[in-house]
This record gives structure tokens, sequence and C-alpha cells, in this order.
């Protein structure tokens, strides 16, 4: 057989992945904040484009539009009439809850992590004039290395002992807990191990009590010497705080020598310590999550849904300046770069458009999905999956998963991730509709919420409760299911309940 070089022509389909389509799938996936970041480098890059700073309200669009890929692949721009962005919402056909009966769905937290009390950080303590805002001085945090050092530039009049209480400052995690070796610190300074523990000493005998610790025993024992309560047996209840998570109260009285109604007040005295004495001192304010969506009922029950507009960025195209350059604009060069940036712009335009119409379409079908979770609570969640909503609004999976990631919506109920409402399904034993994992995650905790001290339910027993109910779920699922809401098994809860900790 000869071997030689030839030409063949073959016909075949692909998808190109174009710049403007990629980024009109970059924006879906981004939230608001994210997306007013990234319009902000577009404004500072592309001459063409400027802020739209209207006050005038935001006319209505229909949550109708076609999907990422075929917008992309289109040529047309928007109709003069279109601003993007504008618009004011989208109603979804729906029954406005008629109470608000939800139920806190936050983790039930086991062992002995779940603490009361803690500090408080200082402010700045002085009337100096600057341009920052009331709310920013008044807002911010001291931070726990400031606070720190002004009390050790007081306390700690030997420079070298400061050189070296600076050092272990600096060596403190968020907590407050010292995460460095003293040898090595020593060594690193150039100066023996007990003079490094002498200044460590003085360290942990400032504000706030327990910092400087080097485990969680030394941590809440300086905070019950700090109150004068650190008494033999309390010492002793330290010394094996992993009794104390496992709720062996018989192994507690017999080290600790005591009854258990001592017992039972020094474990209360121990919950209201703080484990954690540095995080009252964060260094700045916490940023609290920004709501992508805003839903509310209406008088006519009804829901109104539309984009948060304090965070949702406008952006124009400048046609007056750009055709005012293109005249100036002699050499090739010029006019070769205003025309790119013209078709960016427009592409921009376009894209936030869509991406807007696509974001409130998949938040309109998820509201009218889970109805029922916003009539009368999580326990009638429905289970969804993105191909539920895709075939629903006629869309592909992909850009569903896309519009629904790092998504907020704020509702009657709170505040929700749009990936929350997204469940799987669990199958009903009476061939009914199928129970989502989050309804019955929540009947399995208001069961154990709702247990007895002498009546304990076992994993088979809450099987049994649940199959009566029509919910077909094994013991293994139950067990996965309580232990993702941190519960403890029954034998724990047993303990804690005869002893009431």
């Amino acid at each position: 057989m000869a071997l030689a070089p030839r030409l063949d022509l073959r016909q075949a389909q692909s998808l190109v992945m174009t710049p403007q389509l990629q980024q009109a799938i970059k924006l879906l996936q981004l939230s608001n904040l994210e997306l007013t970041a990234y319009v902000e480098s577009e404004l500072e890059r592309n001459p063409l484009l400027e802020r739209d700073e209207g006050s005038e309200a935001a006319a209505p669009v229909e949550a109708e539009g076609r999907d990422t890929a075929e917008f992309a692949a289109s040529d047309d721009l928007p109709a003069s009439g279109e601003a993007p962005l504008d618009y004011d919402g989208y109603r979804a056909e729906t029954t406005a809850p008629t109470a608000d009966d939800g139920t806190d769905l936050g983790l039930v937290e086991a062992g002995m992590s779940s603490w009361e009390g803690g500090g408080s950080g200082g402010g700045r303590g002085d009337f100096e004039d600057d341009d920052r805002s009331l709310d920013e001085r008044f807002g911010e945090v001291q931070s726990l290395r400031d606070h720190l050092v002004a009390q050790a530039q007081i306390d700690i009049s030997d420079p070298g002992d400061r050189l070296i209480a600076w050092t272990l400052i600096d060596l403190l995690d968020e907590s407050g807990y010292l995460i460095a070796n003293l040898d090595d610190v020593a060594a690193q300074l150039g100066t023996n191990v007990a003079r490094v523990e002498r200044v460590l000493a003085m360290l942990q005998r400032l504000d706030p009590p327990g910092v400087a610790a080097r485990s969680l025993k030394e941590c809440l024992g300086l905070q019950l010497a700090d109150r004068n309560r650190l008494d033999p047996a309390m010492q002793a209840l330290l010394d094996n705080l992993p009794m104390l998570a496992a709720r062996d109260i018989p192994g507690l009285l017999k080290v600790c020598g005591i009854d258990s109604e001592d017992l039972s007040d020094m474990i209360r005295e121990i919950r209201a310590l703080d484990p954690k004495p540095g995080l009252a001192f964060a260094g700045g304010t916490a940023e609290p999550v920004t709501p992508d969506i805003l839903m509310r009922p209406l008088p006519d029950g009804s829901y109104f849904i539309e984009l948060n507009p304090d965070t949702l960025p406008r952006v124009l195209i400048n046609s007056r300046y750009y055709a005012r350059v293109r005249k100036s604009a002699l050499d090739r060069d010029a006019k070769d770069y205003l025309s790119e940036q013209l078709q960016s712009a427009n592409w921009l335009v376009k894209a936030l458009h869509q991406r807007a119409t696509t974001v409130i379409k998949v938040a309109s079908e998820i509201v009218r999905q889970q109805e029922l979770f916003f009539d009368k609570g999580v326990q009638h969640l429905r289970p969804l999956i993105l191909r539920d909503i895709a075939e629903a609004i006629g869309m592909h999976e992909s850009t569903v998963s896309r519009v629904t990631t790092n998504k907020f919506m704020t509702t009657p109920r709170g505040l929700f991730e749009l990936k929350y409402f997204f469940t799987s399904a669990i199958q009903s034993s009476e061939g009914g509709a199928a129970h989502s994992a989050e309804a019955v995650r929540y009947m399995i905790k208001r069961l154990i919420d709702a247990e007895s001290p002498t009546e304990i339910l076992s994993d088979d027993k809450i099987v049994e409760i649940l199959l009566k109910d029509g919910i077909d779920i094994a013991r293994r699922t139950v067990a996965k299911y309580r232990e993702s809401m941190k519960i403890s098994s029954s034998v724990q809860r047993r303990r804690e309940k005869s002893f009431k900790i």
C-alpha cells in the first residue's frame, strides 16, 4: 500500500467558544457584587462605556429571554427602548404565606462546642478629626494585637521583656491562642526559655482573660483563675475535658470527688466562658451576605421578585463620544481600536441585559416550584433538581447551574442561597409524591428535639415513625442526616438529657 499525501473535504458541526460567548457565560455565574467589580474594570478599560446614574424608575421587562448560547450567537443589538438592567422585577403567580412559622434549622452543636459569653473589643477612644464617616469611626473594631500591645507597654517595663512580648503577640492566631513553640521563640530571640515563659505569664494576665493560651484547657483555666474559681475540683474537671465532651457523668463525679449538684454548677460555669477570646477583636467589621434577588409578598397574594438595585451595575454606551472621536480619528489603527471597543461595549450591554432576565426567570420558577415552602415552612420543601427548572423555562441545565451559583435571595422566611432549594428526593412508602431530603432532616430534628429524657429515640425508632408518615428511609440515612446536623447518638443524648447539660 503506497503512502501519499492527499486533500479531503469534510463537513462537521462544532461549538466555537467565542470571546463574547465566554463573557456571557462568565457573567452568569457572578454574584451582583462580583459583577459590579467586573463592570468597574470594564469602565476603566473601555472609553465608550459610562456608568448609568439615572434616578428614574426602571422600566419593567418580561421574564423571557434566549439561552446564553442563542443570545451570544446573535449580532443584533437591543432596541433603543431596552435599557440594560432597567426593569422592575417579575411577578410570580404564587400564593403569599399566611403565617411566618419557619423554624431555625441551625445545626445542633455536639459535645461542649456550644459556649456562651465572650469579651468585646475596644474602640479608638479619641476624638481626632478625620475623613471617615460616623459609621466607619464608630463601627470599627480594635485588633487584638493593638489591644495587647497597648497593655504590654504599660505593664511590661523592661525593654527586653517587651520585645519578647511583642514577638509572642505576633504569634497569636485570630482566636487568641499561641501557635508557636517557646523553644523556637527563645532560639530566635537569643534568650532562654525560662525568660520567654515568664513573659508569656505576663501576657496571660492581660485582657481579655484566656488570651495567649496554648490549649483549650489552659484558656479556660486562665479565665477561671481570673474569676478566682480555679479550685482543685475545677482543675480536675479541666484535666478531663474529653470526659465532659462525652457526657461521662459517673466518671466525672469520681475524678472530681463531688456530688452531681456541684458538678452541674461547675459545668454551667465552664459554659459561660469564652473558648476563643481573640475573636472579639476581629480587626474589621464582618461583612454580611448581600442578597442578589429581592422577594416580597404583594397584597393580591402574588410575589414580587427583582434583582437588588443597590448592588446592580448599570452601564450605557456613549454614542455621542464615539461619533465625535471617530470623525477626528485619521489613521486606520485608531478607527480599528474604536470599532473594537464599540463591539466590546455592545456585547457587555447585551450580556448584562441577558443575565438580568435569566436570573429573574430562574428565581421566579424556583419560587413557583417551592410555593408550599413559602406557605407552610421547610417541612413542605419539595425535591428539586436543576433539570426541573431547566425544562420549565426552556434552558440548559448548565445555564441554570451557573445562575444559581453564589446567588442569594431574601424572602419572607429569611435569606437563602438559590442552591438551598435544590434537594434530593426520598421516595414515599405509599407510592405518593417524593419527599425532600431537607424536609426529612427537619422532621428528624423536630422528633429529636421533642423527645423526653425517659424516651430517647434510636435511629431505628425514627425510621419506624417516619415510615408511618409515608417516608421510606433507611436507618443509615437517618444516622447520616443526624450526624450532618451534629446531633449526637441516642446514647449520648440520654446522658445529656438525664443530667440536663
